[in-house]
This record gives C-alpha cells, structure tokens and sequence, in this order.
C-alpha cells in the first residue's frame, strides 16, 4: 500500500478520499489554487500546495504542475477525483512517464472510451446493446441529415468529446436539423475543443441507468449494481438511487454483465461506470463509460457496505479486489441528493457568496442484525460555515445521502434530512429538494429524465405568504435582540412606559408581498397583530438562533438568522426570507431638508464613512449609529458633495442633532 498520495481535485471529492486515505494511515497532500487557500480540503489533508490562480486551467488542469508537486512531496500516486483531469489520457501518460501511479484506469481504457462514436463502435463488436444512430466520423452536414432522417425522429445530437449536458440538442423534425446541428458543434467546440457529434435516435420518456464496474490487474472484474439517475434538469443530475426501482434480478444480471463486457473490452482497471439508457418496457442501450468515480458512488457503498475509494488504492497498489461478484449482495435502498448553491425558481442560475449560516443534519447511525451498518443519513461536503462559493467551480454546496430498509424508509429519511438543512448566505436548491422527493412521481417511482420538466406545477408552486407564526418568529427574534442591559428603561427592549401600553409598527417584507406587523408590548410578551389574525406572543426559550414561542397557547419552535436586514426563518421544514424595513436606518433620508442630515434617536456614532468635500451617489453610507443595541446606516438622500462631517466615532448624539452638512448636487 502507498505510504502518501496526492488529491489532485478539490471540494467534497478531495475530502471524501482524504478520509478514506487517512483510515488506512495513507498521508495526504492537497493541492489548491489561490482561491481556495483555505478551503476545507486543503485543511483536512496532512500536507498542501498552492499551484496557481483561481481559474481552472491555470491551477487544477496544470498536469506539469500536479506531477511536479507529488515528486517534490514524495506522493507515490495521484488520486485524481472526478472532473478536472480524472479522465484525461495524457495526465495518466504522464503520472506513469514520472513513475507516479494514477489512482485510475490505464490511459489506453480512457482514450477508448472517451470518444463517445469510438466507445459505441468498440461494445457494438463487444456485443453491448446501442441505441439506433451513426456515431461514424463524417460530419458532413447533409449526410448528418439524412442519417437522421434514417432513424427517424426525434433525434438525439450529442458531442462526441462531450459531457454534463454541453452539446446535446433533442431535434423534433428534418427542417430543425441544420440549424441545432451548428448549435451543438459551436458548444462542444467551446466547451471541449472538438465539434465531432454523433447522432440517435431519442427515446420517449427514458430512465438514466448506470451500472458500477470494478476491475483489477489480476483480471478480475465485478459489477456492484446500478444506480437510477433519472432525475435531472439540464442534463445533469439531481438525485441518484440505488437500487433502481422495479429493477428483475434478470434484467440486472443482464445490464451487469453488459457492463462488465464493456470494462473488459477496454481493458479497464480501477473504478469505472457504464451508463445505460433505458425504455421503460425494460429494454436496454449503451450510452458512454465514466472511466473514474462517479459523484453518486456513496449510494453504491450504501447497499453494499464496501469503501470504493479504498477499492481504488488497493487495486492501484497492485492488490486483487476484496469482494468476488458472488460475493457482493444488495442490502437495502440508498438516495443522494445534490445541494446545489443555484436558483432552481430561476432557472437554477449558479449562485455565489459566503455560507453565513450551515447547519446540516446530524448523521444518525444504527445497529441492524448484530452488526454495524452504514450512517442512516451521510453528509459529503467541501465546505463549511464562513466558506465562499465562488464562480469559479462547480457550485456544489453537498451530498446528502441516505440510507433505509427499503425506498420508502430511504425517502422518509430523506424528507426529514432537508427539514434540517439550513443555509444562509446565497440561494440553494434545498426547497426544490424538499418538494421532489415528496412529489408524486418520484415517491410512486414514476422516473424518467423528463420527470421535473413533466410535473412543473408541482415542483414549483406560487409562493405561499408567511403566516402569523413565522412573523411572529421574525418579530421576536428582533424585538428579543433589542433587550438592553443598561439602567435605561426608555431603551429597554421590553417597552417600557409611563402610564402606557407601548406600541410598535415592524416592516417585513417577502419578493412579491410587505406584512404590516403591529405590536403592543405586555408583561409577559406582545400582542402580534398581522393582516387579520392577532395573537398573545410569549418567548419560552432561546439558544443561539433557536425560538420557542408560545402563541395563543400553542408551542411554535424554529430557528432564525439575521443576515444584515433580512431575517431567514427556518420552521415546519419551510425556509422564508424576511426583509427588516427598519424605519429608524432610513429616517435621515426623510429628515433631510436643506442640507441637514439628522439623528433619527439617541445613540452613538460607530463609524464615519465619508469625508469633507467627498461626492457621493444617492444611497451611499455616510455614517453609522448605535442605538437599541442595533446599527443603523444613515444613507445619502441625493446625490452631492459631503460640506461638512459634523461627529466624530465616539460621540454620543441626541435625537435630532445634525450630523453632517450635505450640499445635494
């Protein structure tokens, strides 16, 4: 076994096989490029090295730089991840040209099948069932036509070098033809230096079916079952499971020694998979082999209890591989699920920023049959609280996955598991995740790989308006930060008055509606009117971000986080984000008359942010107060030129005091 090996990936692959590598006292190097010098990956790894800029190809695709590396730190063998360059020939060439092992399949089984025409061509003389098409080398518009006219449409472009859903085009008619096929070859030129595209016919309502092949040097080679990945938008996948649903023992059999044809024809070594198209009557085609890793492996080690990182080491050390086919058995379902940083309401558009708030479900392990069994719930992650998702890679936040007795166990737990995920700090699929996995056609295991766009209406309702119970969590998790420990009662965040009742009026307001909140402080909590309903509100309990109210008699408990002005309130497995219209932070732009800038209450000034004879644009800060234990921003009403700055940090203002001279421009 190797005594260290180098990570040559980043995120949650490079410290899921940092794990692994560490169980089996195996040291670790990371490298990272500028952008992630303090990623999670290049923590949890016994050594790191910077190799470049933030862009890709500056950094994780510089092969010279990777090698170079691993031999300065003494690695023996580079585990390459998946991406980047898990599937580039001419990495393998030169790890083995360094006398570095590659942690992967001989660059020959990787230049095999990674030219989707020639893969088809190689299992049509293995014997491997393909779909209709031509997958030859003319790329003659005209003759790509006809083809398609031949085997009759619709019809399925796709790049040849491609992959991730760049340069496919369904084509529904002949006249379409010409225009998708200049499409798809300027896409795959872009995105994989190579226009080449095969063309076939597209199956109505298909399930995505890929079966886990392992081999070794001693000519041994397994299948480890299948997974269902139908479920995807955009060509790229959302969910994963194993076993496939409905899936005969014969018909698994079958794919399974398809796909250990295919491994062998290619003279494949290590971790691979082979993905199948699939017709729902049972029929089966070949479609591409992964010669690496696939993102969905932890279903896989789910049901069968096997660590296929620690498969790949041991067969890239020379070992045979632990378990024979005959050996290896299903033992429950899994699922995965991709937390993705995206917009699924807006067409799942990418999202950047920083992880203001990351609480992920606890695992949960159990004992079933005398012996240890996998977690019931797993989480594989790059990332943690304060960590940025940048625009730089894929924005992957985590995978969950879990695992139970049968499917209907498996989604109950994962239903629960996206209640208790929360995130703040940019926008995530975990909604959309929620509403999947309890939508009718994936719970029934009605799959294919137009279920999301199929059942739209469900998968993306209008917004629901928050109730009084999630304003009232908003609300008092503003009004309970606002608790004074001064001797000043007419600061005290329980309202005190002389003589009287004290009333307030709170602004929230979500993307399409504003809620009108009007509170009148008691003794032992608030009167919370909102819309038409109103309620006697008391605070039970408190811990960090954590509420337990008492409303009209009810327990209400969630979780709320402030992020600047917004309020994100997690409860019911519902995530709502609030936005605070503090009155008091704006109320110098409404004083602003002839030139004054006014305190809009007693406070202190924090911070200066402009200076004498400076211009700024409407809406600029100009300075900040303290007041109510609460910072409020005093914005520019116009723009023009700062005459004045009239306070300096420190000093202690009185309400209505001038704070700054301002000539409006």
């Amino acid at each position: 076994m190797f005594n260290k090996i180098l990570i040559a990936n980043r995120g949650e692959i490079a410290c899921r096989v940092a794990a692994t590598a560490r169980r089996m006292g195996v040291k670790t190097v990371a490298v990272y490029s500028e952008a992630d010098a303090h990623a999670k990956h290049v923590a949890v790894c016994d050594e790191a090295v910077l190799i470049g800029p933030a862009p890709a190809k500056e950094s994780y695709l510089r092969a010279d730089k990777i090698i170079e590396v691993a031999l300065a730190t003494g690695a023996q063998a580079i585990h390459p991840g998946y991406g980047f360059l898990s599937e580039n020939s001419e990495f393998a060439h030169a790890c083995a040209k360094a006398g570095i092992a590659f942690i992967g399949p001989p660059a020959s089984a990787i230049e095999a099948m990674g030219s989707k025409s020639a893969a088809k061509s190689l299992m049509e003389k293995a014997r491997v069932p393909l779909v209709p098409g031509y997958h030859g080398e003319n790329q003659d518009a005209d003759f790509l036509q006809n083809e398609a006219d031949r085997i009759g449409y619709p019809v399925l472009l796709k790049a040849s070098a491609g992959g991730g859903g760049k340069g496919m085009r369904v084509i529904e008619h002949s006249k379409d033809f010409k225009e998708a096929l200049a499409s798809c070859k300027r896409e795959a030129i872009n995105s994989f230096g190579d226009d080449k595209v095969l063309a076939e016919k597209y199956l109505q309502r298909p399930r995505h079916i890929e079966i886990q092949v392992f081999a070794d040097t001693h000519g041994n080679c397994v299948y480890l079952f299948e997974r269902d990945c139908s479920v995807q938008r955009r060509h790229q996948k959302v969910l994963e499971e194993a076993p496939a649903p409905g899936m005969t023992a014969e018909r698994r059999a079958a794919m399974g020694e398809a796909a250990v044809a295919a491994a062998k024809a290619v003279g494949y070594v290590g971790a691979g998979t082979v993905e199948f198209i699939a017709n729902q009557d049972g029929s089966f085609y070949f479609m591409e082999m992964n010669t690496r890793l696939q993102v969905e492996h932890p279903v896989t080690e789910m049901i069968t209890g096997t660590d296929l990182v620690e498969w790949q080491l041991r067969v890239a050390a020379g070992e045979k591989l632990p378990l024979q086919q005959s050996e290896l058995k299903i033992h429950g379902h899994a699922i995965e699920a991709r937390v993705y940083a995206e917009n699924p309401e807006k067409g799942f558009l990418p999202s950047i920023g920083t992880l203001r708030h990351n609480r992920t479900p606890a695992a949960v392990n159990f004992e079933l049959g005398g012996g240890r069994e996998p977690a019931a719930f797993r989480i594989d992650s790059g990332v943690r609280e304060g960590d940025s998702i940048s625009p730089f890679y894929d924005p992957m936040i985590a995978k969950m996955i879990v695992w139970g007795q049968d499917r209907k166990e498996a989604l109950a737990r994962m239903a629960q598991a996206l209640t208790q995920y929360q995130i703040v700090g940019l926008s995530s699929n975990i909604g959309f995740l929620s509403r999947l996995i309890l939508s009718r056609a994936f719970s029934t295991a009605e799959l294919d790989t137009g279920l999301i766009e199929r059942n739209q209406a469900e998968l993306f309702p209008p917004a629901a308006a928050a109730g009084l119970h999630t304003l009232a969590l908003a609300g008092v998790a503003l009004l309970s930060s606002e608790q004074a420990d001064g001797s000043d009662p007419w600061q005290s965040g329980q309202g005190w008055r002389m003589n009287s009742q004290m009333q307030r009026a709170l602004q929230f307001a979500e993307e399409h509606q504003t809620h009108q909140l009007q509170v009148t402080y008691l003794a032992d909590g608030w009167q919370i009117k909102a819309g038409g309903a109103q309620a006697h509100v008391r605070l039970a309990a408190t811990t960090q971000h954590d509420l337990v109210l008492q409303i009209a008699g009810q327990t209400v408990s969630g979780t709320v986080v402030r992020d600047g002005e917004h309020f994100h309130v997690f409860s019911q497995g519902q995530h709502t984000d609030l936005h605070y219209n503090d009155a008091l932070a704006h109320a110098g732009e409404a004083e602003a008359e002839g030139g004054r800038l006014t305190a809009p209450m007693p406070g202190k000034i924090v911070a200066v942010l402009v200076g004498k004879a400076q211009e700024v644009k409407k809406g600029d800060a100009l300075l900040i107060m303290e007041a109510m234990k609460m910072e409020h921003t005093i914005s520019a009403p116009h723009a023009g030129v700062i005459e004045e700055v009239l306070y300096a940090v420190g000093d202690q203002v009185t309400e209505g005091a001038q704070l700054l001279a301002f000539q409006q421009g």
